[in-house]
C-alpha cells in the first residue's frame, strides 16, 4: 500500500511542463465539436476535445501528423500548422474510420460503435447496450429490472454501479434491496453518450462497482424539436415531445416530456402508468461549462408477480394469470442536479458535479401466497421516503515527468442518503396493514476520496490508482420498545494497477486489476456489526482489442473475480442478508462487422462460471447465476431507412445451491423498422418477433396456495412478453 502513496507524492512533487500544443475542432456550421480524438502518429500522445472543441496535445509540435477522428464525422489526417482550428465533414457510420484508441476502458470504441448502429428506445434497452448484461422484470412495469452479468444474479444492482450525469442511480439501504437501480426516470432520447466497463478497476468508481459500472450522459444540445406518438397492443400508448428554448453559441435550453400507459400483457391489466420530465441549461464560456437540469418521474402500476408453475399445470390460472392480482406499487424521483467544468489553464482542469434527489416508493408483492398467513394471505408491502445529497470534486493536470507524459486525477466526494419511515409490513389487499414488521429511519453517509495516474511509456501505459472511502450507518428503530438508534461506522482502501499496450492501430492487450467493494444495508449492518459492513472484490482481466480488417473489430477477456461475501434474496421477508464467499470467472467475446456500407453485425458471447468457496462440491452453485450468454443484431442504415434485428439467448442456469432446480433459458428476438420522409419518421418496433414462450424471471420459492394442506418448494416465474407489435410517429421541426 505504500507503493501506491510514493506514486502520488511523486506525482505531485515533481511534474513539470512539457511542449505542447493547443487546437479546436469545428462542424462546417463553425459550432464545437467534443469528445473529438487527437492522435499523434509520432509518438502516439492523444488528447481529446472538450465541450468547446478545444483540446491540448501534450509531446507535440508544428509539423508531427496527426489524426482526428470522431463517431459522426470523417477521420482528418493532417499535420500540425500554426493553423489550430480543424474542420470536420459529417461522416455516414464506417469501421473503416473507426482507430482502436489507447483508452484503459478498451470497451470505449465499442461503446460509440454501439449507440451509433442500434439506437436505443426504452430505459432497459439502455442497460443491454452493456454486453452480456441482461435484464428481467418480475413485479409489473414500474419497479427495476433484474439485472444479470458476468456470473452475477445483481438482484436490483447490488454490484454494478449506474449513474446519470454523475448521479448515483443506485439507492442503497434500499426498501427492496441493496443498490436499487430504477432507471426509469432516464428518457433515452435525452442520452447523448454512454460509458461502461466490466470490474472495478477504476479509482473513480466506488460503492458497488464489482462486476461493473455504466455512466449515461444526457445531451446538452438537441437539434430539432420534434414529437411522437407511439401506439400498441395491450392498450399500449406513449406520447413524447422534445423542444429547444434557447439555443445560441453560448447557451443552450431544452425540454423533453413523455407519457406512458399501458395495461400490458397480463390477464389481470396492470393499469401501467409513467410521466418524465427533463430540463437542462448549459452555459458556454472561454473557460468553463456550466448546467443544471432537472429530471422528473412518477409511475403507478398494478403486477400479477411471480407464480407457481403448479398453478398453471393444474390449470389454476394461465401462463399470464395471478395468484394475488393486487401486487404493484408507485414511485417518483424528483432530481436537481449542477455540474461546473473549468479549465484552469491549458493542462490542468477542475470538475465539480452536485445534486438533490427526492424520492419515494411504495411496492405491494406476495411472494409466499398462504404459506405464513393461511387466512389473509402473505402480501407485504415496501415503502420509504428518502432523500439523497452528493458532492463531488475532480481535478486533473496532464504533466511530464522526465519526459514521460502523466495525467492524474485527485477527487473527492460525498454522499448523504436520509431514508424516513422505511418500512416493511404484512399487508391485506393494499389496503389493510396486518403487522409491521420493520420500521425505522436511516441515515448512511459516505465520504470518498481518491487518486489516478496515467503514466505514458510510448507504447505501453500503466495506471496505478487508490480510493478511500468512510461509510457511517446510523438506523433508528421505530419499533422497539424503547429508544433504540444504533450505528456503526467503517472505511476502506481500494487500489487499482492497469497496463494497457497498444501495438499499433488496430491492435491493443490490456490486463486490469483492482479491489472493489459494496456496502451492506444499513439494517444488516446494525444487526451483524462491522465486520460484514463492507465486503470486498478482488478481480483482474485480461483482454484485446484487435481490427484485423479495416471493418472488423475484435474483443475478448478472460477474467477472474472474488467476492468476499453475497447476498441471497429472501424472497418471504422481501429484504437481502449475507451470505459466504465465492469466485467467478469466464470469457468474453465480441465482434463488431460492417458487411456493406448500410449493414452492420454485432455480436457478444459471454461464459461464466460462479461457486460458493465456502460449500462442498455439489452444494456450491450461486442461485440464478448466468453461465451463457449471446446477443446479437443485424442494423440497417441506408437512405431514409434504419431498422435492427436483435437477439438474446440466456442459457439455464441452477436455480438453487445443489442445482436440484433449473431456470429454463430463453432465446427471443426483436425488431425495430424506420422510415424517414421530410420532417416525419415512421416506425415499427416488434417484441418477441417469433412469439416464443420464455420466462424473463424465475425463483426457487417455498408457498401455499389457498386450500393446499403442505406447502411446495418449486419454480415461480414471471412470463416474458408474447409478440407484441407498437408503431411510433415522429415528427421533426
Amino acid at each position: 500500500m505504500n507503493n501506491y502513496y510514493f506514486i502520488f507524492a511523486f506525482l505531485i512533487s515533481f511534474t513539470s511542463q512539457s511542449q505542447s500544443f493547443k487546437g479546436k475542432v469545428i462542424t462546417n456550421e463553425k459550432k464545437a465539436i467534443s469528445d473529438v480524438y487527437i492522435l499523434n502518429v509520432n509518438n502516439q500522445s492523444h488528447a481529446h476535445s472538450n465541450y468547446r472543441g478545444e483540446f491540448t496535445l501534450e509531446n507535440a509540435i508544428v509539423g508531427d501528423s496527426i489524426s482526428i477522428s470522431h463517431k459522426s464525422f470523417e477521420e482528418l489526417r493532417t499535420v500540425i500548422s500554426e493553423n489550430s482550428t480543424y474542420t470536420l465533414n459529417v461522416k455516414p457510420i464506417s469501421l473503416r474510420e473507426v482507430v482502436i484508441t489507447n483508452e484503459l476502458n478498451h470497451l470505449y470504441e465499442i461503446a460509440k460503435i454501439d449507440i451509433k448502429t442500434n439506437p436505443v428506445n426504452s430505459p432497459q434497452e439502455l442497460l443491454r447496450m452493456v454486453p452480456g448484461l441482461f435484464i428481467g422484470q418480475h413485479a409489473g412495469g414500474g419497479k427495476a429490472e433484474q439485472i444479470f452479468l458476468r456470473g452475477f444474479d445483481i438482484d436490483h444492482g447490488t454490484d454494478i454501479a449506474i449513474s446519470v450525469d454523475g448521479i448515483p442511480v443506485n439507492m442503497v439501504s434500499h426498501g427492496h434491496g441493496q443498490g436499487y437501480a430504477d432507471l426509469h426516470f432516464l428518457q433515452p432520447e435525452t442520452v447523448n453518450n454512454t460509458n461502461f466497463d466490466k470490474g472495478s478497476y477504476f479509482a473513480n468508481k466506488g460503492n458497488l462497482a464489482t462486476a461493473g459500472y455504466v455512466d449515461f450522459t444526457t445531451k446538452d444540445r438537441i437539434k430539432n424539436d420534434e414529437i411522437a406518438l407511439e401506439v400498441g397492443q395491450f392498450n399500449t400508448q406513449r406520447i413524447r415531445g422534445m423542444f429547444n428554448l434557447l439555443d445560441s453559441e453560448k447557451e443552450s435550453l431544452y425540454f423533453s416530456g413523455s407519457y406512458l400507459q399501458t395495461d400490458s400483457y397480463f390477464d389481470a391489466p396492470q393499469n401501467f402508468n409513467r410521466t418524465n420530465l427533463f430540463s437542462k441549461y448549459t452555459l458556454f464560456n472561454e473557460s468553463s461549462k456550466v448546467s443544471f437540469s432537472v429530471f422528473h418521474f412518477d409511475s403507478k402500476w398494478n403486477a400479477s408477480g411471480q407464480i407457481p408453475q403448479r398453478a398453471v399445470d393444474q390449470g389454476l390460472i394461465g401462463r399470464f394469470g395471478a395468484i394475488d392480482d393486487t401486487e404493484g406499487g408507485n414511485t417518483s424521483r424528483s432530481i436537481v442536479n449542477f455540474k461546473h467544468d473549468k479549465q484552469l489553464d491549458e493542462s490542468s482542469s477542475l470538475k465539480t458535479s452536485a445534486y438533490l434527489s427526492l424520492y419515494d416508493f411504495e411496492l405491494y408483492s406476495n411472494f409466499t401466497f398462504f404459506l405464513e398467513d393461511p387466512i389473509n394471505g402473505d402480501q407485504i408491502k415496501q415503502k420509504e421516503k428518502r432523500t439523497t445529497f452528493g458532492l463531488n470534486t475532480e481535478y486533473e493536470k496532464l504533466a511530464n515527468i522526465k519526459d514521460i507524459p502523466v495525467k492524474y486525477q485527485l477527487g473527492i466526494g460525498l454522499r448523504q442518503d436520509k431514508v424516513d419511515d422505511i418500512e416493511l409490513s404484512h399487508t391485506l389487499n393494499r389496503l389493510t396493514t396486518l403487522d409491521n414488521i420493520m420500521l425505522g429511519d436511516i441515515n448512511e453517509s459516505n465520504l470518498s476520496g481518491y487518486g489516478n495516474a496515467e503514466f505514458k511509456f510510448h507504447k505501453l501505459i500503466i495506471n496505478t490508482g487508490l480510493r478511500y472511502d468512510y461509510f457511517k450507518f446510523d438506523y433508528y428503530d421505530k419499533l422497539s420498545t424503547k429508544y433504540s438508534n444504533e450505528a456503526t461506522n467503517k472505511g476502506i482502501f481500494s487500489p487499482k494497477l492497469n497496463f494497457l499496450y497498444q501495438y499499433n492501430e488496430k491492435l491493443q492487450f490490456v490486463l486490469k486489476s483492482g479491489k472493489g467493494f459494496h456496502s451492506n444495508d444499513t439494517r444488516v449492518n446494525i444487526a451483524n456489526g462491522v465486520r460484514k459492513t463492507l465486503p470486498a472484490s478482488y478481480g483482474s482481466d485480461l483482454g484485446f482489442v484487435w481490427k484485423p480488417t479495416p471493418k472488423l473489430i475484435l474483443n475478448s477477456a478472460l477474467w477472474y473475480l472474488f467476492l468476499e461475501q453475497e447476498f441471497v434474496y429472501v424472497g418471504d421477508a422481501g429484504i437481502v442478508e449475507p451470505s459466504g464467499k465465492t469466485e467467478r470467472k469466464g470469457i468474453d467475446v465480441g465482434l463488431r462487422y460492417q458487411l456493406t456500407d448500410w449493414l452492420f453485425l454485432n455480436a457478444d458471447y459471454t461464459y461464466n462460471s460462479a461457486k460458493s468457496t465456502e460449500e462442498a462440491s455439489g452444494q456450491n452453485y450461486i442461485p440464478l447465476a448466468p453461465k451463457s450468454t449471446f446477443m446479437g443484431s443485424l442494423s440497417m442504415i441506408k437512405n431514409n431507412f434504419s431498422g435492427s434485428f436483435k437477439s438474446r439467448y440466456l442459457g439455464d442456469r441452477p436455480a438453487n445451491e445443489d442445482n436440484s432446480l433449473t431456470a429454463e433459458g430463453y432465446f427471443v428476438s426483436d425488431l425495430n423498422l424506420n422510415y424517414t420522409f421530410k420532417n416525419f419518421t415512421i416506425g415499427v418496433l416488434v417484441e418477441n418477433i417469433f412469439n416464443t414462450k420464455w420466462n424473463e424471471t424465475q425463483f426457487e420459492t417455498e408457498s401455499r396456495l389457498q386450500g393446499e394442506a403442505n406447502s411446495v418448494t418449486e419454480i415461480h416465474f414471471t412470463p416474458g412478453t408474447p409478440f407484441n407489435l407498437r408503431g411510433v410517429l415522429t415528427y421533426k421541426f
